[in-house]
């Protein structure tokens, strides 16, 4: 009972081990013509950007503060700002 367990196993092991390894290459294969697309769309979206930041003319001796949209600061509107102190005697 024993070896036929072994011998009914060895070919559901080598199909998966066959699924395995065609996945694999098949991964690796479109990894290499999907890679140099994708890797080309990202560095001409970072020039683009770049190009917009540096295009606009700024101001010399104008200070600016941005903020990234939907940023909250620490306090709340509605609220005061706390100080913290100590009583003196």
């Amino acid at each position: 009972m024993n070896l036929l367990f072994v011998i009914l196993s060895i070919p559901g092991f080598l199909k998966t081990v066959g699924i395995i390894v065609i996945i694999y290459y098949g991964l690796k294969f479109i990894g290499r013509l999907l890679f140099p697309i994708v890797v080309k769309k990202a560095v001409n979206n970072m020039q683009a950007r770049q190009s917009a930041y540096y295009s606009e003319p700024k101001q010399e001796g104008k200070v600016t503060v941005e903020k990234k949209p939907g940023q909250q600061g620490r306090h709340r509107q509605n609220e005061g700002e706390y100080v913290d102190f100590e009583e003196v005697e």
